[in-house]
């Protein structure tokens, strides 16, 4: 029983054993350290801790109470093994900090900021915010207030390791495994992460379901397209259950950041001179239908499609009928035809078409190639047979010569698909060099190589990387040295024909200006800055550049073999408009930059809100680990609540 006391700073605690004073403070007690017993923070460097702890716990029964702790004991599965056991010693070291001659010990901002940059996109693929209580700025001090290292053994421990690797450690170590779309999410945000100088990650979109259309880029300034430095894009897994172009990608991706880290001039050349958007997954909803059967139950068509049941290779503008059908007027635009508007009123769009669409659209792409799956071809445009009624016709484009170029440049440095001896999978390729015309293997329309073609100034070929669309695991490293070499090649093929700059005479770049080339029936524009690439193959080539506006300038060239790429700039003089002789005053025309005329997708796409106007989402699949527990709901842990 207590006893009453006329001083308030002293209590005596009284009952059958000898008497207990306790001095308290303005927080209770004075405190005292204590031994470490808290279990999943026992390999912390120190072996005492102190409460109240720095976010303000009481005691240990207070903490193991609450949600913060509860977070560090699942944390290594909710983030698949990343960042483990970085995040929980962080989190150790707030929790229960450490205890020194009674004082609580800090830990180091330093040490908070280098985990937070290295493991924040493992929480951004699970859709998780990061943790309050490992806040850097509020958590944490600086080394001069004394600070402690709460990750000194475990560095330790890792360089011991990385003492006996000869790169020093710069190396990625790429697994041959299949990936869910979570475990993709994290290796491409932790791999932009690792090379945050020439790489990032974006969202181009999301699928039926809600995920993200993650993409990763690479360059020497990521996330600004940099004046006469061309785009490329390399996408997979459009159909859902062709599975294996969506894993070179994921590795392409690791191999590019660990190769230019160690110096490898190849790579480097190529970053430095080249901005690379990599889309590993252009179907994640149906790759998880595809992947939950496994590749030995896997059948043709299981996940081939969205969530929607829609073939995201058929979903595309039929921009190529109106080529056919026009093709014959004098007046007839033959690049960036627009989208007609019954496209929009008449079919169903999926939203992972409307996304690459957009993707396509807001970046000046010169190549692109579509990782497949059931054939070992590469298939270039038209995919679309020229007469409707043939289903297997030769349709080549106006750039057929650069198409085949460009898909002979893919399968010569693949290990086998060139050989005409090389087992195929039905389909007969014989002397061909394992390459073909889309429509002449195949007639189909709504495809996307068809409309990177005519939609933009991109030049996009199919790559079938095999018999299997889904094959073991045990394929995938041999599958990988089979492809490494092409995938550089072919990114490497941008760097072809000629490039510059068109501007009026006060130097100002004009936007939208039109390179045409004597005898191909098919023109590429200027980017934003009047920047262009135009590919040809070696000769002589009569080359103009005319802008709405402006006079017209032709210049003839001559394109060495030896030399891969030249620069041909133009200058344009402003004179007045004669609307019955301007090219760029054709009627449709008007029509290209009404993307979405109907607003259908942009209003889909708005989410619900909270009361104070940010987006409010639906609770993510892990908010079970807490809500079920009786806690105090750690919504801290949300985004945007």
């Amino acid at each position: 029983m207590l006893s009453s006391v006329k001083n308030p700073s002293l209590v005596v605690l009284s009952h059958q054993n000898p008497p207990i004073y306790l001095f308290r403070t303005i927080l209770g007690c004075f405190p005292q350290c204590m031994e470490m017993v808290l279990g999943y923070c026992q390999d912390v460097p120190y072996s005492h801790t102190i409460f109240p702890n720095i976010v303000g716990h009481r005691s240990r029964q207070d903490l193991e109470m609450g949600a913060e702790y509860l977070l560090l004991s699942v944390i290594h599965g909710l983030l698949n093994g990343e960042c483990s056991p970085d995040i929980r010693l962080l989190g150790c070291s707030v929790l229960a900090p450490r205890c020194q001659d009674n004082k609580l010990m800090k830990p180091c901002r330093s040490s908070c900021e280098m985990v937070k940059k290295s493991c924040i996109h493992a929480f951004d693929a699970i859709q998780m915010a990061w943790p309050y209580f490992l806040d850097c700025d509020r958590f944490f001090v600086g080394d001069e207030e004394g600070c402690y290292d709460p990750l000194s053994e475990l560095r330790e421990k890792q360089d011991v390791a990385i003492a006996n690797i000869s790169d020093g450690g710069i190396f990625t170590v790429i697994q041959f495994t299949y990936h869910t779309n979570t475990q993709m999410s994290s290796i491409l945000k932790k791999t932009a992460s690792k090379c945050s100088h020439i790489s990032q990650t974006y969202s181009i979109g999301r699928s039926v379901e809600g995920k993200d259309l993650l993409a990763i880029e690479f360059s020497n300034n990521p996330g600004q397209h940099d004046l006469l430095e061309p785009e490329i894009k390399l996408i997979g897994n459009m159909h859902g259950n062709e599975v294996l172009g969506r894993q070179l990608l994921i590795y392409l991706a690791q191999y590019l950041c660990s190769e230019y880290l160690r110096g490898n001039e190849r790579i480097q050349t190529i970053i430095n001179t080249t901005r690379i958007h990599i889309l590993p997954s252009m179907n994640p909803d149906g790759y998880e239908i595809a992947a939950s059967e496994g590749h030995q139950y896997n059948g043709w068509t299981s996940g081939r499609a969205n969530a929607q049941n829609l073939d995201l290779n058929r979903n595309f503008p039929d921009l190529t009928s109106i080529f056919y059908n026009r093709r014959r007027f004098r007046h007839f635009r033959n690049n960036h035809i627009p989208i007609p508007e019954s496209y929009w009123s008449n079919k169903v769009i999926a939203p992972e078409t409307y996304a690459v669409m957009k993707w396509i659209r807001a970046h000046p792409f010169v190549i692109s190639a579509s990782l497949h799956g059931g054939e070992l071809v590469i298939s270039y445009p038209f995919d679309f047979s020229r007469h409707p009624q043939e289903e297997r016709m030769y349709s080549p484009t106006p750039d057929e010569q650069i198409f085949k170029q460009l898909a002979r440049t893919y399968a010569d440095a693949h290990a086998t698909m060139s050989n005409n001896v090389t087992e195929r999978c039905g389909a007969s390729f014989a002397n061909k060099g394992g390459i073909t015309n889309g429509a002449q293997w195949y007639s189909f329309a709504g495809g996307m190589s068809d409309f990177n073609y005519l939609h933009s100034n991109c030049y996009e070929i199919t790559v079938e990387l095999g018999c299997d669309k889904f094959p073991s695991e045990v394929e995938l490293y041999p599958e990988w040295l089979r492809n490494k070499e092409a995938l550089l090649s072919f990114m490497e093929f941008v760097h072809r024909g000629i490039k510059g700059i068109v501007k009026d005479e006060h130097g100002n770049g004009i936007k939208g200006a039109t390179i045409s080339v004597r005898g191909m029936r098919h023109d590429i524009t200027t980017a934003e800055d009047g920047d262009y690439w135009r590919l040809l193959n070696p000769g002589v080539h009569i080359v103009t550049a005319a802008a709405s506006g402006y006079t017209k300038v032709s210049k003839r060239i001559r394109l060495p073999r030896n030399i891969h790429v030249g620069r041909v700039d133009f200058v344009l003089k402003k004179v007045p408009r004669d609307p019955s002789l301007d090219y760029f005053n054709i009627p449709e025309l008007d029509s290209y930059d009404h993307f979405d005329p109907f607003n259908q997708f942009e209003q889909s796409s708005q989410r619900e809100l909270s009361e104070n106007g940010e987006e409010r989402t639906e609770k993510p699949w892990w908010w079970s680990y807490f809500s079920q527990l009786g806690i105090s709901a750690p919504t801290w842990l949300l985004r945007n609540y």
